[in-house]
C-alpha cells in the first residue's frame, strides 16, 4: 500500500502550532520568530514534509520561481555565475528556471513569455539590449526583473554589473603606459550585445586620450569560440604590419589569440602583448598566466538574485548597485621590445 503523505495539519500538529503558522514559515519567513522557524524547519525535515507548490502558488499567488535568460551556456563566466545565482535562490527556497537567447533580442521575448506563462516571479536578463515587446510584457505582468552585466543608474528599471566602458579603457590605458603604440583589438560580435559595445568604446576613448587610433585592420570581431578567435588574431598577424598589444573581448576570446600566437612560433607577451576581459579560473593558470579585468561575477548574479527576492518581499533594496572591477597583471602583458616605460603607470593589482 501507498504510505500516507504527510501535510500540513501533520507539521503544525507535530510543532504545536496553527497551519496559518506553518504557512506563513513557508511562504514569507522574515515574519515568522527566529526561534519558531528553527522548530517549525526542524519538524519538516524529521517528517519528511514537502509542501506542495501547486497550492502555495494558489493561496499566496506566487510559485517561488526565478527566470533568467542568458546568451548561451558555451561560456564559463555564464555557467559560473548562474552556478552561484541557484546556490543564493535555493538558501532562499526559490527555484531557477534558465532559457538561452543565443544574443537575440526576438529569441529572449519569446522565452521571456514562455517564463512568464509558467508563472515566474522575476525575471533576469543578461545586458539591456531588449526588445519593446519584452518591456511592454514585464510591465503589463508587473513581473520585477533586472539586468546583470551592465550599471546604467540613470535607467529606471534594476542593474547589477561593471562599468564595461571604464574598465576597457583601464585595460587599454594599461598597454599605453607600458610604451605600446600600435595597440589592437580582438572583440566579441557587438550586434545586440551592449557589453561589447562599451568595451569597444572604452579601447577607443584610451587610444584618443593618447593620440592613438584603432585602426580598421587591427579590429575584428569574433564570437566567444577558440576557433574563432584563433582566426582573428590569424588575420591580424597575417598582414605586414601588426600590433604589438591586443585587447580582447573576453577572456576565451583571449585564449584562442595566445594559441594562434603560440602556433606561429611567437611570443607571448615577447612578440604580442595579450589582455583579457572576465578573469576566468583558466586565466591564471595558462603559460603564459592571462593580464585581465576581473569581474567579480559570483557577486553580480548573487545581487541580481538579492534584489528580486527582497523586492518580491517588499523589502528595501537599491534600484542599481556597480560591483568593482579590477586590473590583473600577469605574465601576458610586458613592454613592447625597445619601447620607453612611461612615467607613472596605471597601478593594478598582481596574481
Amino acid at each position: 500500500m501507498k504510505p500516507k503523505s504527510v501535510g500540513i495539519r501533520d507539521v503544525a500538529k507535530h510543532v504545536g502550532v496553527s497551519t496559518a503558522s506553518i504557512s506563513r514559515t513557508l511562504n514569507n519567513p522574515e515574519s515568522v520568530r527566529p526561534e519558531l522557524r528553527v522548530r517549525i524547519d526542524a519538524a519538516i525535515a524529521e517528517l519528511g514534509y514537502i509542501p506542495d507548490a501547486a497550492a502555495r502558488a494558489l493561496s499566496s499567488r506566487r510559485t517561488r520561481t526565478i527566470g533568467a535568460i542568458i546568451p548561451t551556456v558555451d561560456n564559463a563566466m555564464f555557467a559560473r555565475g548562474i552556478e552561484a545565482l541557484q546556490t543564493y535562490l535555493s538558501l532562499q527556497g526559490y527555484l531557477l528556471l534558465l532559457s538561452t537567447s543565443d544574443y537575440d533580442p526576438e529569441t529572449e521575448a519569446r522565452q521571456a513569455q514562455n517564463m512568464v506563462s509558467r508563472g515566474i516571479d522575476g525575471l533576469i536578463l543578461r545586458g539591456d539590449t531588449h526588445t519593446d515587446a519584452l518591456r511592454r510584457l514585464l510591465a503589463s505582468q508587473r513581473i520585477p526583473f533586472i539586468n546583470v552585466g551592465v550599471y546604467h543608474p540613470e535607467k529606471p528599471y534594476a542593474s547589477v554589473g561593471g562599468n564595461n566602458e571604464a574598465a576597457a579603457w583601464r585595460a587599454c590605458r594599461y598597454l599605453i603606459e607600458l610604451g605600446h603604440r600600435k595597440i589592437g583589438m580582438v572583440a566579441a560580435l557587438s550586434a545586440n550585445n551592449d557589453r561589447a559595445t562599451a568595451r569597444v568604446a572604452g579601447v577607443r576613448r584610451a587610444l584618443a586620450q593618447g593620440g592613438l587610433s584603432l585602426r580598421p585592420e587591427w579590429y575584428i570581431e569574433v564570437p566567444y569560440h577558440l576557433d574563432d578567435a584563433r582566426q582573428g588574431a590569424r588575420a591580424l598577424l597575417s598582414a605586414s604590419d601588426w600590433p604589438t598589444a591586443v585587447v580582447c573581448g573576453n577572456d576565451v576570446i583571449a585564449y584562442g589569440v595566445v594559441l594562434e600566437v603560440e602556433r606561429r612560433g611567437l611570443n607571448v607577451p615577447g612578440d604580442l602583448s595579450v589582455m583579457g576581459f572576465d578573469d576566468l579560473e583558466w586565466s591564471r593558470h595558462l603559460r603564459p598566466s592571462l593580464s585581465t579585468i576581473h569581474v567579480p561575477t559570483d557577486e553580480v548574479w548573487t545581487r541580481a538574485g538579492e534584489y528580486l527576492v527582497k523586492s518580491l518581499a517588499g523589502r528595501p533594496v537599491a534600484l542599481h548597485h556597480e560591483v568593482d572591477v579590477s586590473l590583473v597583471v600577469r605574465e601576458s602583458t610586458a613592454r613592447p621590445r625597445r619601447a620607453p616605460l612611461r612615467k607613472n603607470p596605471i597601478q593594478a593589482h598582481r596574481s
